[in-house]
């Protein structure tokens, strides 16, 4: 998930069109239609949502861990700039009055970042951390220009900021620990840009900055100082530009609740710390964020089953969002990073619980329950529906968790090739992986893993060119490097306990996993990018698919159980006729291609939704 906020400051055309605007704005200009033309071009369009009337969490044995799950720091600084800048920005809207800050949660609230009433002094999101010093781009301590030269300290995505689901319903807001998340990090990328830029080219705005972040009453060489910090920034967001500008026409809009994670991964890790733009890859294979509850005990995680071992995943994810680290300097420790990575075992450990068995179910986090603020499920059809998930949908994935089957199955087991000494008495679910050229869905995220190669220098000691294998053998070496590093250094055994006794498998199969559908009716939109807006119509023809519906709607539709598509002002209209956003297969009908089962009537559709209500 290696998206860049700043890189949309990069572009030279939209300095232009900053500082024009600018000029427009103090000549009093703003009623002629180049003036609407130009802001119209600079600033990002949100939708505007209702008020709630409240706010609930759902229960998933899950209250102890959350608050501190919230805001754990990865290591990460996502945003290049440094928490207290974070919080001295003003929304990039065009006045030469004070506006609005960035951080304001109802502002950042329109992007999808859920409000967090629990700890209003840090005055972050769920999925915000703040983190220890901050280095910028050369190495050096980022401080504040006044003496006493305090550090500054690095702010970053953490786990909950893509995992953590909401959705609305006459009024009450509920959300969902471990859900997906509906956030448009593509916009919040334009929007902290032209914050930075408008920091620079607006009049007073850089003063009000300077204010916030040095304290009152400036100096000028203060100011100068923070001036030149801020044009680093700046100029970093122009390479990164660049690179974004060199692959622009194979990419893919990826807009809310999407992201192309593990493209954003190896974008992070092998052209900005490599620092070799030809590695740099387009963004072809947007995902829906997944559901994360009971993903600590599969035998492979990711939509294509392409890893493994819990640290590497989750390492990987954080020197995705920019935690720091070191590949081209042997002076400075190849593989030297800033990842928290005893934070990243508490927040699998949190996830995961005890070994679950069927007497105590999962442990740690559960997947969410129907609540009783929506309208009751329909018990007879329900029945009815069961039958038909028994014949058609537990084939791949698996009985119903709340079944003696499901625990009994021959399915819990060592992964492949461990011996049984190694582990304190873990059983693994052993999932189906199922063939592309069966369910038929689009094959962009598996095919674009498969496909992808980089060029890696022979001092880093990596044996392939292939996208995966390379990227989980540079994730080992950099864990292996911190667990040698400690005083003293990790001793084996405990090291077997922080990889989650697993090895660092990595592969990259034409097909993707089928996991249990507990909670699925809190996550939409389906299939794995998000190309279903609901339930229904996962179970109806492809023909029967709308071709386009709008992301970012809140509101729960919970007859056909999704979120709303009717048309969203500032939202994203999803067109499934693109490459990465194709809404073929996993289809019943009568067929062949990605057909998995016969057409279902539209009474046996309703059944088999309101039974999936109920897992």
């Amino acid at each position: 998930m290696a998206w860049k906020p700043n890189s949309i400051v990069g572009s030279l055309s939209l300095l232009f069109s900053v500082v024009v605007a600018a000029v427009i704005v103090i000549a009093g200009l703003v009623a002629y239609p180049y003036v609407a033309k130009v802001y119209d071009g600079i600033r990002v369009k949100l939708p505007e949502y209702p008020a709630v009337q409240k706010t609930r969490w759902l229960d998933q044995n899950w209250t102890d861990q959350r608050d501190w799950v919230h805001h754990a720091d990865q290591g990460t600084a996502t945003f290049h700039i440094p928490y207290e800048w974070f919080m001295a920005l003003e929304q990039p809207e065009m006045s030469l009055t004070s506006v609005g800050l960035l951080s304001d949660p109802v502002y950042l609230d329109r992007f999808g970042f859920i409000p967090d009433a629990a700890d209003p002094k840090l005055g972050l999101p769920v999925g915000m951390a703040r983190g220890k010093a901050m280095v910028d781009a050369t190495a050096q301590p980022w401080r504040n220009p006044r003496a006493p030269y305090a550090d500054m300290t690095r702010i970053g995505l953490t786990c909950a900021a893509c995992h953590t689901g909401r959705f609305t319903y006459q009024g009450t807001e509920f959300l969902v620990d471990g859900g997906p998340a509906i956030t448009d990090l593509g916009k919040f990328r334009t929007a902290l840009g032209l914050s930075l830029a408008f920091t620079r080219f607006v009049p007073y705005r850089f003063d009000r900055f300077a204010e916030r972040v040095i304290g009152a009453n400036p100096s000028e060489v203060e100011k100068t100082q923070l001036l030149a910090q801020l044009d680093k920034v700046l100029a970093q967001g122009k390479g990164l530009s660049d690179l974004d500008t060199m692959v622009a026409p194979q990419s893919v809009v990826e807009g809310y609740g999407r992201l192309d994670a593990l493209n954003r991964i190896g974008n992070e890790v092998f052209a900005v710390d490599l620092k070799t733009p030809a590695n740099y890859a387009a963004t072809s294979a947007p995902v829906h964020f997944p559901r994360i509850w009971d993903a600590p005990w599969f035998d492979w995680v990711q939509y294509n089953s392409s890893i493994e071992q819990p640290m590497v995943r989750n390492a990987g994810e954080a020197m995705g969002v920019s935690a720091m680290l070191n590949l081209t300097s042997a002076t400075g420790g190849f593989y030297v990073s800033g990842i928290e990575f005893l934070n990243l075992d508490r927040i699998e450990k949190s996830l995961a619980g005890k070994q679950p068995n069927a007497s105590t179910g999962f442990t740690g986090l559960k997947s969410p329950q129907w609540p009783a603020e929506l309208p009751p499920i329909d018990k007879t059809r329900a029945g009815q529906g069961a039958a038909l998930y028994k014949e058609l949908c537990q084939g791949c994935h698996l009985a119903p968790v709340s079944s003696a089957e499901f625990w009994t199955s021959d399915r819990w087991s060592l992964p492949a090739g461990q011996k049984a000494e190694h582990y304190p008495g873990e059983r693994y679910l052993r999932l189906n992986v199922v063939p592309i050229s069966l369910v038929g869905t689009d094959p962009a995220q598996a095919k674009d893993m498969l496909d992808r190669k980089v060029t890696v220098p022979r001092e880093l000691d990596i044996a392939t060119d292939s996208f995966g294998p390379a990227l989980g053998a540079v994730t080992e070496k950099t864990i292996k490097h911190w667990y040698d590093s400690q005083t003293p250094p990790v001793p084996p055994e405990k090291r077997e306990e922080l990889n989650g006794y697993r090895e660092n498998g990595i592969q990259a199969p034409l097909a993707y996993k089928a996991r249990p559908l507990n909670g699925i009716w809190a996550t939409p939109p389906y299939l794995h990018n998000g190309s279903v807006p609901n339930l229904y119509a996962l179970l109806s023809p492809v023909s029967e698919r709308p071709t386009k519906f709008y992301l970012g709607n809140r509101e729960y539709d919970p007859v056909n159980v999704g979120y709303r598509t009717d048309k969203l002002e500032g939202g994203f209209e999803l067109d499934t006729r693109i490459r990465g956003n194709f809404n073929t297969g996993h289809e019943f009908g009568n067929g062949k291609d990605g057909v998995i089962g016969r057409l279902l009537t539209p009474d046996e559709r309703r059944a088999l939704v309101e039974y999936l209500k109920t897992m």
